[in-house]
């Protein structure tokens, strides 16, 4: 069969990570995309924009609730939460509860 053996796959993408700290990584919740956590950083840090939201709502859905906090403020989180309800599916009424219970403890402005 041509084209099968060890040298088949030539394209290459960067290794999953759990360690945030790791720029030149790829997060495991974007398994994937090869996008590194460096370049996500870069977008979420960005003004608003297509990308940014598709990213944000991947990383709502995807990672840890810990590790969301490496890369976006509860602020964004919170500001962004209703335009991004597609994109997070089953996890929005985890961040729906999360956001809310911050705010009725008055540890987020409303």
């Amino acid at each position: 069969m041509r084209g099968a053996g060890p040298g088949c796959y030539r394209l290459r993408v960067r290794a999953l990570t759990t360690d945030m700290r790791r720029d030149d990584l790829r997060p495991y919740f974007l398994w994937d995309e090869d996008v590194s956590i460096g370049e996500l950083r870069a977008v979420l840090a960005g003004a608003a924009s297509y990308e940014r939201d598709r990213l944000l709502g991947k990383m709502l859905r995807e990672a840890r609730d810990l590790d969301v906090w490496c890369f976006v403020r509860p602020a964004d989180v919170a500001a962004a939460l209703d335009r991004l309800r597609p994109r997070v599916g089953r996890r929005y009424r985890f961040w729906r509860f999360l956001i809310d219970g911050w705010r009725a403890d008055g540890l987020l402005a409303a």
